[in-house]
């Protein structure tokens, strides 16, 4: 598909699954992959997954369709977006709480993605092959105990982000989610047939 540009001569989006891609990617964090089974579990199960997929479509589904709506409306950042559609408000201030919010959930973010770069690393390397659960606890421990380590790793990850960021709408975002969206999924079904053919796992 030819390349699109809006009236400012921005480039947007090429396809709707590049743009499905891209919330995708944005909606699912670690929380959902990394802390929500550990809660689902410890608060009723699947009570707790009812409530869970209620409240998704009551507030998580309207407030994510919201922020399509006026993103597409203003074609500008969250800020200039409220500044746009209501001049002379305190809406431009909601954006820049916006902005704040995300700052602070990247502090975490690049962090626990920098634990993950290191972990591929050990993974490739074949490092918890045979070893304990002890063991690979205390590896985690060195991990986040080392004084350089986390902070060169999370490093990396900056630099990865930025680059597929400057990179532009098509040739950067689209292009890699794409790749990495599709890819999550089938790491995801990997990990759930892993687990049930693991000695031990509790039959569905």
């Amino acid at each position: 598909m030819a390349p699109m540009n809006d009236s400012n001569g921005r480039d947007n989006f090429t396809s709707k699954f590049g743009v499905i891609a891209a919330a995708a990617g944005s909606a699912v964090g670690l929380g959902n992959i990394w802390r929500f089974p550990y809660v689902a579990g410890e608060n009723g199960g699947g009570a707790f997954l009812l409530l869970y997929l209620f409240f998704i479509l009551a507030i998580g589904v309207p407030v994510m369709l919201s922020e399509l709506i006026i993103g597409r409306k203003a074609q500008l950042n969250i800020f200039g977006a409220f500044r746009k559609l209501a001049p002379g408000s305190y809406w431009p201030l909601v954006g820049m709480m916006g902005v704040g919010a995300a700052f602070m959930i990247l502090s975490f973010y690049a962090v626990v993605a920098g634990w993950t770069l290191e972990y591929m690393l050990y993974a490739i390397g074949d490092r918890f092959s045979g070893q304990s659960p002890e063991r690979i606890q205390s590896i985690f421990h060195e991990l986040t105990d080392a004084s350089w380590r986390p902070v060169v790793f999370m490093l990396i990850f900056m630099a990865i982000s930025a680059f597929i960021v400057r990179s532009g709408v098509q040739k950067g975002i689209e292009r890699y989610t794409k790749i990495l969206m599709p890819l999550l999924l089938v790491i995801i079904i990997g990990l759930i047939v892993k687990s049930l053919s693991l000695k031990g796992h509790l039959p569905v």
